[in-house]
């Protein structure tokens, strides 16, 4: 497994990453095998939110480990807050007991990277600056960053932050590409063209800014997976092609694909499946070719100026 240095931060991260969200669906002991696997492929980062099962995968990931402070130091562990029921909130006091909540979930004394879930529109930099310090001073959370927020409220919260944000966890998969498709149609007339989220992917890479790619097999927004789906006849046999040619599984390609972009993307990989998971980081033992990356984009519906 490859490793990426999380921004500048200087905290060594696998390049991909096991998403925890559906671990709460587990029994310990399938957790257990799911987690053991990640660490023996190399995967030494997982991705946590306080919402993914309402705070259970949490409860089952440090559980199914037996959480130790010999098992914690050989993981990076991030979690999430700020969905609540019917709205968002960034306010300090939600931001200090969430993460209290869930150090207690984890068993842990501290969180190794921390993001805001979610835009809040009602965000109090002020606040927010002051709920971050008292968690680094603390020693509670060590690293910070956001989801799905674009470059003008990432700007907005590090006026105020004296703490950086070092990761934008976004969605993106070889289907939804619109933080791409805007770059490489500048000045179309066309849907392809418009940018609708203020240049996020250049803007991660000037900023030292890791994304996170979540749901990096989902069409849509959770509609479902494009591997092995008649709606995507042509991708499927694109990725197919490529995946025997190489002699691993399509889904390793489809997380190739995104590892082959030079921002350093970090994928998310949400499979409770052990064996998935194995064939899932071979993506990291290959490299996509220039023409292959760009046989795959076309292939999901894209076309080139």
């Amino acid at each position: 497994m490859n490793n990426i240095n999380l921004g500048k931060s200087g905290l060594i991260a696998s390049e991909i990453t096991l998403g925890c969200m559906r671990i709460a669906e587990l029994s310990t002991q399938e957790a257990g095998k799911l987690i053991n696997t990640a660490m023996d492929e190399g995967i030494n980062f997982f991705d946590h939110a306080d919402i993914y099962g309402a705070g259970k995968s949490e409860e089952i990931f440090a559980q199914a480990i037996e959480m130790s402070p010999s098992i914690r130091e050989k993981m990076i562990i991030q979690t999430k807050c700020g969905i609540r029921p019917g709205y968002f909130d960034f306010s300090k006091e939600h931001i200090l007991n969430s993460v209290d909540q869930s150090l207690k979930r984890l068993q842990t004394e501290y969180i190794d990277v921390f993001l805001l879930h979610r835009p809040d529109t009602l965000v109090e930099p002020e606040e927010v600056d002051e709920a971050f310090t008292i968690l680094r001073n603390s020693g509670k959370v060590r690293h910070f960053g956001v989801s799905n927020q674009n470059p003008m409220q990432i700007e907005l919260l590090n006026k105020y932050l004296h703490h950086k944000l070092i990761i934008n966890q976004l969605q993106l998969s070889i289907t939804n590409t619109g933080m791409i498709d805007s770059g490489i149609n500048v000045n179309m007339h066309i849907d392809r063209s418009i940018d609708r989220d203020g240049s996020i992917l250049d803007y991660c890479r000037l900023k030292d800014i890791t994304i996170q790619a979540w749901s990096p097999f989902q069409y849509g927004f959770f509609e479902g997976v494009f591997l092995n789906n008649d709606k995507f006849p042509e991708l499927n046999h694109t990725i197919d092609q490529i995946a025997e040619a190489k002699g691993v599984s399509n889904s390793a390609i489809a997380i190739a694909w995104i590892l082959r972009h030079p921002a350093k993307i970090q994928p998310i990989v949400g499979t409770t499946n052990a064996d998935r998971l194995k064939d899932i980081c071979k993506a990291s033992t290959i490299t996509l070719t220039r023409q292959e990356w760009y046989e795959i984009y076309r292939a999901a519906g894209n076309q080139l100026p």
